[in-house]
């Protein structure tokens, strides 16, 4: 079983802290609410969370939802140390449903004989399926256990609802750049667990370029701090490391690819996959999905982008394609990584090489531009709801034909407001399937007409 627990409500995470073999993000790690930079709405002063710290009996079952380095760890190792109960912590990436019920009953013969609640941290929660989540549901019913469980992604979608209503949820946010440079010079002045035994000399730009290439993770930004100064040169005047531009290059190429998710790289590469995809090129379409995604870069985002471009630039011309997008999200959903990538290269092959048309695009656009023209026009009496007695009485739904029983299924009556009745927002395109489309319209386009020459004698 993948996990570890204390006994006196205190981390037992590696104790050897001032050791080098040890992470210096971890070294780093806080120990008190006080050395918690960053989020301040959750953990500041006047908080609730920090309400719930003054006593073990206000302790509740917590969410802590996040993004990567936003110190979802270290606040369940603060709050671990603040409380007597027992700390047990285990990864849903490698515990299973077995693992579960067997600390949960621990827990519940700890509460039995000791009187002690067992504090249970479930890194990455939302990995665990809905038979693991609602393994917890009776024992934080009867008080075995305070569940804080940390997730990257949103508990409305990746939590049951059972667990999620009895569980407070703080959002905790991407740290800024400020913040960033705040951990790292800790990490660089404390000279017991940090690097300030090294005497390393830094410019504050250079620390402003790291935190930049961080993305808000802190534990990123401290691994870049260590790593520039391992390598960096000596100082010939001082004889310490001097980390400079030149080392920060040589990280960022050690790091293996610059990817900055909020910054210029970020939208660069994205937009190369959207115009490659956009351009049929079937190679360079799946090589930028995978510099994304080899980058870094969480996978439902590309996704997400895929599922915009089926329906922006293909549309019509291939309605497989959104229901493609939407399956491969579902499939990655499904299998996470590494195995659930395979379906968005599928899709990047797929989308870029599917006939393109941005019509429906056209239309949204058309179609705004003309409501913000003219407003809320009326709704055609003859195609309004008609509930009630009155409202037919005044004519709501007067003269609906019902198409199903008219010749060839088609009515030929007119459903836009008249001051609306001759815009045209939908064409189709020449490619794919939208020529189908546009057989049809044409179809339809004739039916009117020959309707509109008939006799009315001949339409009653």
């Amino acid at each position: 079983m993948d996990f570890f627990e204390s006994t006196d409500g205190v981390s037992t995470r590696n104790t050897d802290l001032k050791s080098g073999a040890v992470p210096l993000a971890e070294r780093m790690r806080p120990d008190t609410l006080e050395d918690f930079v960053g989020q301040e709405e959750v953990a500041g002063a006047g908080s609730p969370l920090r309400h719930l710290l003054t006593g073990d009996e206000n302790l509740r079952s917590m969410i802590l939802w996040g993004p990567p380095g936003s110190g979802k760890t270290t606040l369940a190792h603060i709050i671990a140390a603040n409380t007597r109960a027992r700390f047990v912590v285990i990864s849903a990436v490698t515990a299973s449903i077995k693992d579960v019920k067997q600390i949960m009953e621990m827990a519940r013969h700890g509460l039995r004989d000791s009187g002690r609640r067992t504090l249970l941290f479930v890194d990455e929660i939302h990995r665990f399926n809905k038979a693991q989540q609602d393994a917890f549901l009776p024992f934080i019913e009867d008080g075995s256990i305070v569940l804080i469980g940390a997730t990257t992604e949103n508990p409305s979608f990746s939590l049951v609802s059972a667990l999620l209503s009895r569980s407070r949820v703080y959002v905790l946010k991407q740290l800024d750049d400020d913040a960033l440079i705040r951990v790292m010079r800790r990490a660089l002045e404390d000279s017991e667990k940090g690097l300030g035994n090294s005497g390393v000399s830094i410019e504050d730009e250079i620390l402003r370029q790291m935190a930049g290439v961080s993305d808000g993770d802190a534990r990123r930004a401290l691994n870049l701090l260590e790593l520039a100064v391992q390598i960096s040169p000596l100082d010939p005047a001082t004889g310490k490391p001097l980390v400079d531009a030149d080392a920060l290059r040589q990280v960022l190429q050690r790091e293996h690819l610059v990817y900055d998710k909020t910054g210029e790289e970020h939208y660069n590469t994205i937009s190369a996959m959207h115009k490659s995809m956009r351009a049929s090129d079937v190679q360079a379409s799946v090589y930028w999905t995978g510099r994304m995604l080899q980058s870094g870069e969480e996978p439902l985002y590309v996704l997400r982008r895929m599922i915009r471009f089926a329906s922006e630039d293909i549309g019509n011309a291939d309605p497989q394609a959104l229901a493609m997008s939407l399956a491969a999200h579902e499939a990655y959903r499904i299998l996470g990584s590494p195995e659930g990538e395979l379906a968005i290269f599928q899709l990047a092959a797929y989308l870029a090489s599917a006939p393109k048309s941005n019509a429906s695009y056209v239309a949204e656009k058309k179609v705004k531009k003309e409501i913000s023209a003219t407003g809320s026009l009326p709704v055609p009496m003859h195609i309004r709801n008609a509930p009630t007695k009155l409202m037919k009485e005044i004519g709501y739904g007067k003269g609906y034909q019902y198409d199903p029983n008219s010749a060839d299924g088609f009515s030929g009556q007119d459903c836009l407001p008249k001051r609306a009745a001759e815009r045209e927002f939908y064409t189709p395109g020449p490619h794919g399937f939208e020529r189908e489309i546009q057989k049809r319209m044409d179809w339809w386009d004739k039916k009117r007409q020959e309707l509109i020459q008939k006799p009315e004698s001949d339409l009653t």
